[in-house]
């Protein structure tokens, strides 16, 4: 799982837009504006959250601690 911090702090080191990340993760804008702002790890139905984690660890991000207590994302090296 990921955070709402971690999701955007990933779409800033990959500028990317909400909507860019929507079409790579296949969810709706307002799914990845509803994640961004939500507290800790946000609620989502079936797969949802874990296809934009998927979409942006395709994009190159690697997600790093602990979602809640420790978030943090870096660019994995090509």
């Amino acid at each position: 799982m990921i955070s709402a911090k971690q999701i955007r702090a990933a779409r800033g080191l990959l500028k990317i837009s909400a909507a860019e990340l929507a079409d790579l993760a296949g969810v709706t804008w307002k799914t990845v504006q509803r994640f961004e702002t939500a507290e800790g790890v946000p609620a989502s139905r079936a797969g949802t959250l874990e296809r934009v984690q998927a979409a942006l660890e395709q994009a190159g991000i690697e997600f790093l601690g602990d979602p809640v207590m420790t978030p943090g994302v870096r660019l994995k090296r090509k």
